[in-house]
């Protein structure tokens, strides 16, 4: 296992330094074997759903749900996600993946819907009998959101949704989707409104029409809506509020996303520390040069640092905050920036050896490039902590 040290900080509590403890061991023996080696297509669909029915059967989905629906906490705990993102991550990126999905994919259910929703869902993405997606980017509407086009038009005591979803993570893996789109009503302040709706994945009118690949390969795809129904009892949410779904639920969750690059530059510094002080050159071990040291003291501090931005906004929402805005923006800017830093550092490190495909850092070199992306680009993180030192959320 990595250094642990940080369990001692007063962020946590037993239970989590006892989860991340007992993960750790776990994903040692049952993750990496699943996750290892280049999945694509129907491998890669089949890998996640194995690694999601394990993580179901072995009890670690049941920190992505409630206690009322078979989860471990009355509500979610922020830092035991990001304790087990950390953990997954550090042993097989796809693993993380496949349990952040389960988080994500589910949480405007947990955090906005009513009790039937989440009794319809929740215990089966707890189980991991259940796969879940959230369906919010689009081709011409990633940072800015409120640019979506996909429409959502009442008919009736129904809904009926036109449009495309793109960069759909479990995009044809999924069995429901939580899809955000325009709606013809303007809120309060005369500006459009948006609808949140769990759509199941086998609802007419609903196609799964291409899949893409990626450098790091995982599901990832592009939605088609033509005249697709869902009853009123399928939107989430207050009407016309969807966005405040979409960004309350990324609130919570983008902390994680700095955890899961803490995992990959803590595997980093692993795989750094066991080469260079093994590997000789003109006579000594790599680890006694000066620049060696100098290069591994400039990781172990990046990964601190991360540490406690990312443990802090988790601690932050665990204690009652209603909003992280900043503390979440800063911790996943700050995380995957500086996961980049160290993941390259340990590919010069090991010289030859790290550009080897499929080698560990070549892949952690891969999986960190997407953290600095997804959930809001490091540009956005930017605007939004400038914002908010600002006082202009």
């Amino acid at each position: 296992m990595a250094d642990t040290s940080f369990l001692d900080w007063p962020f946590f509590d037993d239970d989590h330094r006892r989860l991340a403890r007992e993960l750790d061991a776990w994903a040692a023996e049952a993750v990496e074997p699943i996750a290892g080696g280049a999945h694509r297509g129907a491998a890669l669909d089949a890998a996640c759903r194995a690694l999601v029915g394990e993580l179901g059967e072995d009890g670690w989905l049941r920190w992505v749900v409630p206690a009322a629906q078979g989860g471990v906490r009355e509500r979610l705990d922020v830092r035991a996600l990001c304790l087990v993102r950390e953990t997954l991550a550090r042993h097989a990126a796809l693993a993380d993946f496949a349990f952040a999905m389960q988080g994500l994919g589910s949480g405007p259910i947990t955090l906005f819907g009513t009790e039937r929703q989440r009794r319809a869902y929740l215990p089966e993405v707890g189980a991991g009998l259940k796969v879940g997606a959230f369906a919010l980017s689009e081709r011409e509407a990633g940072s800015d959101v409120a640019a979506m086009t996909t429409t959502a038009r009442r008919d009736g005591a129904a809904w009926v949704l036109e449009g495309e979803k793109t960069w759909i993570s479990n995009a044809g893996v999924a069995d429901f989707y939580v899809v955000f789109a325009r709606t013809p009503e303007l809120d309060a302040d005369g500006k459009p409104a948006f609808g949140a709706f769990v759509v199941d994945a086998d609802a007419p009118g609903l196609a799964v029409t291409e899949r893409i690949d990626v450098v790091a390969p995982h599901p990832l795809g592009t939605l088609r809506f033509e005249r697709c129904r869902v009853s009123d009892a399928a939107r989430l949410g207050e009407p016309g509020k969807g966005l405040r779904v979409a960004l309350g639920t990324l609130d919570v969750f983008r902390p994680t996303v700095g955890a899961a690059a803490l995992g990959l530059a803590r595997r980093a510094l692993d795989e750094a520390l066991a080469w260079t002080t093994s590997r000789r050159a003109f006579g000594q071990r790599l680890a006694d040069f000066q620049l060696t040291q100098a290069k591994l003291a400039d990781m172990a501090t990046a990964i601190d640092a991360s540490a406690l931005l990312v443990y802090r906004a988790a601690w932050t929402k665990d204690a009652g905050a209603e909003r992280i805005t900043r503390e979440a923006a800063m911790a996943k800017l700050y995380a995957t920036e500086a996961a980049q830093r160290v993941i390259d550092d340990a590919v010069q490190l090991l010289g030859g050896r790290g550009v080897v495909a499929e080698s560990p850092v070549e892949r952690l070199y891969r999986e960190v490039r997407a953290l600095r992306i997804y959930e809001g680009t490091s540009e956005i993180q930017r605007l939004v902590i400038a914002g908010q030192v600002l006082g202009r959320p």
